[in-house]
């Protein structure tokens, strides 16, 4: 969500004179769009703060650096951050950026800081120019924000505000546009992205797996992912959405959290470890070749030995493809951070270790796996070796092999060769007559 926000703030600054540039150094703007879910990154936004300070008082030609703090730290500490860095311009949260280009003359004209904080009434969708797409050939799009579900160590709802979904025409007319300029590939982007309930033209609602439905007949458009799902709103149209349209990849972010019950009861999470396991049996029913990554916590208060085995055991059941794995971090202003048994910082690394070592092995298993099969791959950039490309399959491994310029943006059947510890290396397959053959 950060790096979709990131590029329509470019979106927004290009019209009054704004283009990129690779280093602050040279900036007239520099604005850090920040996350607040764990400790660890909202902390990192006042080192880089420091650093920042550091150039934007050296400079001595092309006037004077605007330094802005955007997104969720800049929601939740906005007055905190003027406090303890005085010298920012601008703070502004991730309901407010587009009034971005209104904000920096407002620095410019007043000379002094801007803060924006609020939760407008009006949609910053309204206000966003049309996504392009920049020469890229997947893209991130939007179609939901928010978040009414309250996990107890969560600041989402606090940061990002209360769910909404984007109208239904809204997100097919940025598909559209987005596939006219060459994008092959895109995520449909939301907190709770399955929660998705827009409205469309009829005067009704439509559901995620309606809304894949639509975009997969988008011409141009060859592949739909979507993410971050929560399991207790995975619902029929969109079970059946996978095992109905093709161009819905065969792989699903499905954060889990915990494999006890007991801790997914305090997290105030609305499933139980059953009801993951069911539910993933019948995605595997809807879509045989289904696979699974997902997010867990570690070291969530009250934790025991037996709750993170709970969660061991649910990783070697349901054999995740992959996953984004962290120490429980307390977040101000959250239940978990006033719940008495705070599990102890040594406690909490030595099972993250245990549990990431698990999920590395599932993953070199299931790449090991694709090892002599035709995969189709999707090419994105160039690899790091002369005559070389790099793309991602359906399952968003990353595979490299020696291809011509010409296949890029293509998606190209490969046959895998080998399997390494992040990537993918396969060849084209050979046609009758010995020679390399690409079916885009």
């Amino acid at each position: 969500m950060n790096v979709y926000d990131a590029e329509r703030m470019a979106d927004l600054l290009a019209p009054i004179g704004y283009e990129a540039v690779d280093t602050p150094d040279a900036a007239d703007l520099v604005i850090l769009n920040t996350c607040h879910i764990r400790e660890k990154a909202a902390e990192k936004v006042y080192s880089d703060l420091g650093r920042l300070r550091r150039i934007k008082a050296a400079r001595s030609q092309g006037g004077a650096m605007v330094l802005a703090v955007a997104g969720c730290v800049a929601q939740a500490e906005g007055d905190e951050i003027l406090r303890r860095a005085p010298y920012v311009d601008m703070v502004f949260g991730p309901q407010a950026y587009h009034k971005l280009p209104e904000m920096v003359a407002r620095v410019h004209r007043e000379q002094g800081a801007v803060l924006d904080t609020d939760f407008p009434a009006e949609s910053k969708f309204d206000f966003l120019p049309k996504p392009e797409a920049r020469g890229r050939y997947s893209a991130f799009l939007t179609v939901q924000e928010g978040c009414d579900k309250f996990c107890t160590f969560c600041v989402v709802p606090y940061t990002r505000g209360a769910e909404t979904s984007r109208p239904t025409d809204a997100v097919l007319a940025d598909a559209r546009n987005l596939a006219a300029g060459g994008v092959k590939e895109i995520t449909l982007l939301g907190q709770n992205v399955n929660a998705y309930h827009g409205a469309s033209p009829d005067g009704g609602e439509w559901s995620l797996g309606r809304l894949v439905a639509e975009l997969a007949g988008v011409e141009g458009l060859e592949r739909i992912r979507y993410t971050t799902s929560y399991p207790a709103e995975v619902d029929d149209d969109l079970i059946a959405a996978h095992r109905d349209v093709p161009a819905l990849m065969p792989y699903l972010h499905l954060p889990l959290q915990s494999g006890s019950d007991r801790i997914l009861q305090a997290m105030n999470r609305r499933h139980g470890a059953d009801d993951y396991r069911r539910l993933a049996a019948r995605l595997f029913e809807a879509r045989p070749d289904l696979a699974l990554s997902s997010d867990f916590i570690v070291g969530f208060p009250g934790e025991t030995d037996a709750d993170f085995q709970a969660t061991l055991d649910m990783v070697d059941e349901i054999g995740f493809i992959g996953a984004f794995s962290f120490k429980y971090s307390p977040r101000p202003g959250t239940p978990a951070a006033a719940m008495p048994n705070q599990v102890p910082e040594a406690v909490r690394s030595e099972r993250l270790r245990v549990l990431q070592e698990k999920l590395s092995t599932c993953q070199a298993r299931f790449n090991a796996r694709a090892v002599g099969t035709r995969m189709a791959v999707l090419f994105e950039a160039p690899g790091r070796h002369p005559s070389q490309l790099v793309g991602r399959s359906p399952y968003m491994q990353a595979v490299h092999a020696t291809a011509e310029a010409e296949l890029m943006g293509k998606i190209v059947e490969l046959d895998i060769e080998a399997a390494h510890p992040n990537s993918l290396s396969g060849r084209l397959p050979m046609d009758g007559a010995g020679a390399r053959r690409a079916l885009a």
